[in-house]
């Protein structure tokens, strides 16, 4: 089983394995990071005679390149060259999906910040003084900045997908409630600590060695190797770790590492690139905005029988990651809730806008929010509570969803009457409706929010992984994965998996970096899989390692194997510790000549999906929750804040409880700073308005909510997850969308006039004029 891929094989050892895990392990990395010693690639130490760069993009978001000229930047001492287009040996093309995403733009340019030129200097000063000595000529063509325009003139990326499932059409005609709508939910800027950036390094032979805060280093191997007409073998990718990346490191951190290698390519000299803040908020896409329309059909006793809508995904200029995130807006369009007759679409609208990519949640939250928009508003129309609703359409086990999988193990029911119960639902309404009866100045109001969120790449092909084990001859131990570290606490897990399959100090463990040598051909970090894939080839690369171990005990110990376990750094014989400790065991490997160095790859067993068909079963497992969101509106100025978000949350069997309950907590404020304050804005001419944090609001320590209580459900977990053990990344954003629904309440509570807008982020401004407008 040297390079297993069969994935029921050593099932049963696994299993015992991960009974053993422990839970009470804090993430490792916080000590390095607090004391200002964990490295990234701005800590990178430069050789002598690096050169540093800066890039010229346009300053127009649509036109003709009339003519450039650089002979004044050119000309300023220090400056050693300027590249563009006509300095790619290979292909100036650095599209995933669609190849339609120049390096540089050559003719035209499509957006407001598409990279134009590379200037290198020997300082990022004189590479900025440069950039401002170019002058340009821009023959400008009309500018489209929204979706609803873009499909107006049939511009898009890709042909429309849709999902069905039922008779919809048939199904309005039974419904005794019909309600359209329109909703509208703005993207969002992922403003990780660490601005996106990229080290290049000659090596010998024409190779080149790149240091990349990217979550997906295979992306920028394929990606520099393709531009510099080289094999990949050629190029090396190497991270330590990533400042934060929230999906914004998986595509859009590919072209700075391939500006950098193509002038290290030419100069044979290394050459850093790092973008500062405005230029990154400038150059890069954010999260999708969607504008969505939708039709809801109810009966009388509140189920939905039938669900339509209309997804407009405003992709920006190039396809980047929009087909693969507007097909998981499709996959989340339902939430947690059954809908037996369904039928939504989704357009990939192209715009002069940056083009949008990843952001944890990949599409799901903006499928979510639209659903939630009706069922609030048949709520309102019908004079109940919104809550009556959801609760009567909650997923119950064995239920369709629209992509043909059958919903198992659900924990959408669960969840929501373990909320109900355990932060007593009636004493929180009550309370909420006595503050109302007697404030006038101020309103309360309270929502639910369940969630329901699909666990693996949609793309099927992408579910795999491998881990590479070493053991070394003093009992030390080297793992390297394809899994990169940006604060989720991934290195933590790979380590504790290290450490309980060999009953070792977790000290005698290193997390290598991740590095395109080592393990190869990979996927990104992402999708909430990371922990998931590359846990699971480590831990069976550690367990055969573990039965190698265990012959060799044997021979020594001249027992049987199956009386063997490893503990606390001893093997014991039918539960009694012997005098064999892990080093001696370890030496006694090395003599016999056995292997100490395993290669294991695992790929999600069970998944698939036909595209001609829009249907299979995609998913690993879903992760499910309920939280209850208590807002109070101050109604003079428009101001709020979030008295509670209380939640129950399917962590499966948490392996690291510590760390999962920072990821639920993160991820919450990161919904609500979306559903709430974070208002990305365009003028009519495509340039970013919110270019700044005195432009762009994003939650502080004064505006997360004051109490934010977390509790795990009760559940068997799920042996598709690492250990059982859940993915926890993504999910929990879609709590935040309860915060939008909590003011929106307490609007009506202050103004029974007010007309239900489904418009996010619910900004104070918004707020204000809902309370006010007759």
């Amino acid at each position: 089983m040297h390079k297993n891929t069969d994935n029921k094989i050593l099932g049963s050892k696994l299993d015992a394995v991960s009974k053993s895990l422990k839970k009470s392990i804090k993430n490792l990395d916080s000590y390095t990071h607090v004391r200002g010693e964990s490295l990234y690639v701005d800590d990178v130490n430069i050789r002598q005679g690096t050169f540093h760069a800066v890039v010229f993009d346009s300053p127009k978001a649509h036109g003709k390149i009339k003519s450039i000229d650089y002979s004044k930047a050119e000309a300023l001492q220090g400056v050693e060259r300027i590249f563009t287009y006509k300095d790619v040996p290979g292909e100036n093309e650095i599209g995933g999906i669609i190849p339609d995403e120049p390096l540089f733009a050559e003719h035209e340019v499509h957006f407001w910040g598409m990279p134009i030129a590379l200037i290198v200097a020997e300082s990022e000063f004189i590479a900025r003084k440069a950039r401002d000595l170019i002058s340009i000529d821009i023959e400008e063509l009309p500018v489209i900045t929204t979706a609803k325009e873009a499909k107006a003139k049939g511009s898009f990326i890709n042909a429309p997908r849709s999902f069905s499932l039922g008779d919809t059409e048939k199904a309005f005609a039974d419904c005794d409630y019909i309600f359209e709508g329109e909703t509208f939910s703005n993207g969002q800027e992922h403003l990780y600590i660490e601005a996106q950036g990229a080290y290049a390094e000659p090596l010998e032979n024409g190779n080149i060695k790149i240091t990349s805060s990217t979550q997906g280093p295979t992306a920028v191997q394929k990606t520099v190797a393709q531009v510099l007409g080289v094999a990949m073998h050629k190029i090396e990718v190497d991270v330590t770790r990533l400042g934060g990346g929230f999906g914004g490191k998986e595509d859009q951190a590919t072209p700075w590492a391939v500006m950098a290698a193509l002038a290290t390519f030419h100069l044979n000299q290394s050459v850093k690139l790092i973008l500062n803040r405005h230029d990154d908020l400038r150059m890069t896409g954010k999260r999708h905005p969607y504008e969505s329309t939708y039709k809801i059909g109810l009966t009388k006793d509140l189920k939905i029988l039938a669900y339509q809508s209309e997804f407009l995904q405003n992709s920006g200029a190039a396809a980047d990651l929009s087909p693969a995130i507007a097909e998981r807006t499709l996959f989340h369009a339902t939430n947690s809730y059954y809908v037996p007759n369904v039928t939504t679409k989704v357009l990939s609208c192209k715009t002069n806008l940056p083009p949008n990519t990843a952001f944890r949640g990949f599409g799901g939250p903006q499928g979510m929010f639209v659903i939630e928009s009706a069922i609030a508003k048949a709520a309102h129309e019908i004079g109940v509570s919104p809550r009556a609703i959801q609760e009567a359409n909650l997923l119950d086990e064995n239920d369709t969803f629209s992509y043909g999988q059958i919903a198992k193990k659900v924990e959408a029911k669960n969840t929501w009457h373990s909320a109900k119960q355990l932060f007593n639902i009636e004493a929180m309404e009550q309370e909420v409706s006595e503050f109302n009866k007697n404030n006038t100045a101020f309103k309360k109001g309270l929502s639910f929010m369940p969630i329901t969120f699909g666990i693996s790449f949609t793309n099927t092909p992408m579910n795999h992984a491998r881990a590479l084990v070493h053991i070394y001859l003093d009992g030390s131990i080297g793992v390297s994965t394809a899994a990169v570290e940006m604060g989720q606490g991934v290195n933590t897990k790979m380590m504790q998996i290290v450490a309980d399959v060999f009953s070792v100090s977790i000290e005698h463990i290193k997390i290598e970096t991740t590095n395109t040598t080592r393990v190869a051909n990979t996927s990104p970090s992402a999708a909430s899989s990371t922990a998931d894939l590359n846990g699971k080839a480590t831990l069976m690369a550690c367990t055969a390692l573990l039965e190698r171990l265990k012959s060799v005990a044997s021979q020594d110990l001249n027992v049987s194997e199956n009386s063997i376990t490893l503990n606390k750094e001893f093997v014991y014989v039918n539960g009694k510790k012997s005098e064999l400790s892990w080093t001696s065991l370890i030496s006694s490997a090395m003599l016999k000549r056995v292997a100490l160095t395993e290669n294991a790859h695992y790929a999600t067993p069970e998944i698939h999906f036909d595209k001609t068909k829009e249907k299979g079963h995609p998913f690993a497992y879903h992760v499910y929750g309920t939280a209850i969101t208590t807002a109070t509106i101050d109604c003079t100025r428009g101001t709020y804040e979030f008295d509670a978000v209380k939640i129950v949350h399917d962590y499966g069997k948490s392996m690291s409880e510590g760390i999962d309950l920072g990821q639920v907590e993160g991820a919450l404020i990161q919904g609500i700073g979306w559903m709430t304050m974070e208002e990305i804005a365009y003028n009519k001419d495509g340039r970013l308005l919110s270019n700044a944090l005195s432009t762009y609001k994003v939650p502080d320590i004064f505006s997360v909510p004051k109490t934010v209580e977390v509790i795990p459900v009760e559940t068997e977990g799920n042996d598709m997850a690492i250990l059982k053990s859940k993915a926890v990344g993504e999910p929990p954003l879609m709590y935040g969308i309860g915060a939008y629904f909590a003011l929106q309440n307490a609007i009506k509570a202050f103004n029974p006039n007010y007309d239900l807008k489904f418009h996010a982020p619910m900004t104070p401004e918004k707020v204000l004029m809902g309370l006010y407008k007759k």
